[in-house]
């Protein structure tokens, strides 16, 4: 019975998510026959190569060899479990999970947390914005933003919003609500005394950036401290710390708000702070998003590969800015995409040059933006001459190899594309720093071997990620896929096959766990078709696999069913005798039999070899 609602569960959610508005939130689509396609987030794709079949409620990347239904690819897109990409969408749709089995009060509470962290959330946001909007006590924050050039309708896009300087004002306003102080705890909005139950406040007199997920619902909030109020010796920022819903290496401040515009464009830009990416969506610059206090990392291109072709990082006119360039080119060696690097006039921010300049200005620095290469070329090489101070320029390549060798794959970028980037890079060097380019092959492969030797296997550490990240295709045994074709599309015949085929003949373990499936389902006076075997399953290369067979049996013809399944059955015999035959004679030529066993099998043997000649079936002897 418990098994039953999961699975009432599990199909209920199933039909309440249409999977072309699910795939479409993610990534355009565009109608093609009785389908869509789209542009696949998981390799370099320049024609849409992603498909979606409305009927079936399925998707396949025939590139790629991956596939599933609207659960699979939440699971890819979002990184996380079947557990998770069901809580993810039942909380989408408004279903709530069923309870009293054990199978799903862990699910069930994880899904119940994570609503009740979403809402405390949504309530906290909306008590800030109202405060920074109506109280008098908020009128230094809205100076601040007026002084920064918001306009009230930017405020109002962005949800900002403003924190008193008190150690309990949300508290306070949380007491007659349903918002525990735990709950509060948990969404980061709050901070529980380590000595004794007490809690305070975490962002106070500070202006409120709210941080949103992909939905629109926020999820985490950034916090500026405003200039002369409270303490002195305080973070300029802060951000919420790591929660069930947030974590800040692989998100971005704005993109909810620009995910349109950076599909459109097939571009994003990249700033480094709140104040900037706002400032850039009122001067009508939109497919902007900023990092959460953090650099730019690979963690977060699997999510602007969703929508961008391109990214250009723009960086601070300081110091700090001028640093980064080591970590910038190590991501863009391993990113198939094209990272592009922006560096500002001295001292200057983007939303303080977009203020000065306009954005016009700004829009012109973008366009003459480098990539990462030529980024760090110029940066290494800056007022060397390469010809005369052979020192300098050979400690200068060596550093740029140095980045080329620490470079990670990234997950969706297949070896080939990997190696093609990394060749066109080399080819570049070698014809900047006059050096021939199989020498700096060599160099690189020199201090891949020396990182090896001091700890870490890259290659290793290149391998995990791609299988935990890339679908591996399904290799089955040409017999095995035929039937399992056979079955899917005509599913009501499973008796014929259980009379002629059992789970050990199929040849493939993936062929044999999808057949013993159906087997029991067959035993349950259940008809194994496709739609039933989705649900069934939970893994993500089985849901693979059966869109693959149910895309290719599909395109033929059942009209000879009892034919092709005799053929299949009369396939496996063949191939279980001819595994006997060659056990038999190892036994034979290793002389491991006694003499009168060895006459024995030996006549058996040649009387098997006749039949088959003879297309007969051998008489036991």
């Amino acid at each position: 019975m418990a098994l039953d609602a999961w699975n009432d569960f599990k199909e209920q959610v199933r039909q309440a998510t249409d999977i072309v508005d699910l795939v479409g939130s993610y990534l355009q689509l565009r109608r093609q026959h009785r389908g869509y396609v789209g542009l696949c987030p998981w390799h370099d794709d320049s024609r849409p190569s992603l498909q979606v079949n409305p009927e079936r409620q399925t998707f396949k990347c025939w590139v790629c060899d991956y596939g599933g239904d609207v659960f699979s690819f939440v699971q890819r897109i979002e990184g996380i479990d079947f557990r998770q990409s069901l809580e993810m969408l039942a909380d989408r749709v408004g279903i709530a999970p069923p309870l009293g089995t054990n199978q799903t009060a862990t699910s069930s509470r994880g899904a119940d947390e994570r609503r009740s962290l979403l809402r405390a959330m949504e309530w906290a946001v909306e008590q800030f914005h109202r405060n920074l909007l109506e109280a008098a006590d908020a009128r230094p924050a809205r100076e601040y933003l007026a002084g920064r050039g918001f306009s009230a309708e930017v405020i109002d896009k962005f949800r900002l919003g403003y924190s008193p300087e008190s150690w309990e004002w949300l508290l306070a306003r949380a007491r007659p609500t349903v918002f525990a102080h735990s709950v509060l705890e948990r969404a980061g909005l709050v901070v529980r005394h380590r000595t004794e139950q007490s809690y305070h406040d975490r962002f106070r007199g500070r202006v409120i950036f709210p941080i949103h997920d992909l939905q629109g619902r926020p999820i985490a909030l950034g916090g500026r401290v405003l200039p002369g109020v409270g303490p002195e010796k305080v973070a300029k920022y802060i951000n919420s710390p790591e929660t069930p819903l947030f974590s800040k290496s692989s998100q971005l401040f704005g993109l909810y708000a620009a995910r349109e515009a950076i599909a459109r464009h097939r571009q994003v830009v990249v700033m480094e702070g709140y104040t900037d990416c706002i400032t850039a969506h009122q001067e009508g610059i939109e497919n902007v998003v900023a990092v959460l206090g953090t650099a730019l990392s690979e963690k977060h291109l699997p999510l602007l590969r969703r929508y961008a072709d391109s990214i250009t990082l723009v960086l601070d006119g300081d110091e700090a800015g001028r640093k980064r360039t080591d970590e910038i080119l190590e991501i863009f060696v391993a990113a198939q995409m094209d990272l592009r690097i922006l560096t500002l006039p001295r001292e200057l921010d983007p939303c303080d040059f977009i203020r000065e300049q306009g954005s016009e200005a700004f829009v012109r620095l973008l366009d003459e933006a480098v990539d990462a290469l030529e980024h760090k070329i110029r940066a290494v090489t800056q007022g060397l001459d390469i010809t005369t101070q052979t020192h300098q320029a050979n400690e200068a390549l060596e550093n740029i190899l140095s980045s080329v060798a620490r470079a990670p794959r990234l997950a969706g970028s297949t070896p080939s594309a990997a190696r093609l980037r990394e060749e066109q890079i080399l080819s570049r060097l070698a014809h900047q720093f006059r050096i021939p380019e199989e020498q700096l092959r060599r160099r690189v492969q020199a201090m891949r071997r020396g990182k090896q030797h001091r700890g870490g296997s890259h290659s290793a550490v290149t391998d995990a990620a791609t299988d935990d990240c890339t679908a591996k295709q399904i290799m089955l045994d040409p017999w095995d896929c035929e039937l399992l074709e056979l079955i899917l599309t005509e599913p009501t015949s499973m008796a014929k096959v259980a009379t002629k085929i059992g789970v050990d003949q199929l040849r493939s373990p993936m062929g044999r766990r999808l057949f013993a499936k159906c087997l029991l389902l067959h035993e349950a006076d259940e008809v194994p078709s496709f739609e039933r075997l989705m649900l069934e399953s939970e893994d993500a290369a089985m849901k693979n696999l059966l869109v693959q067979l149910d895309e290719q049996g599909r395109a033929k013809t059942s009209a000879e069913f009892q034919r092709i399944l005799d053929d299949i059955s009369a396939s496996f015999v063949r191939h279980q005798e001819d595994a006997q035959l060659r056990t038999t004679t190892a036994l034979l030529q290793e002389g491991q039999l006694h003499e009168q066993e060895q006459d024995t099998t030996l006549a058996n043997l040649i009387e098997s070899l006749r039949s088959r000649q003879a297309g007969t079936k051998p008489t036991d002897g």
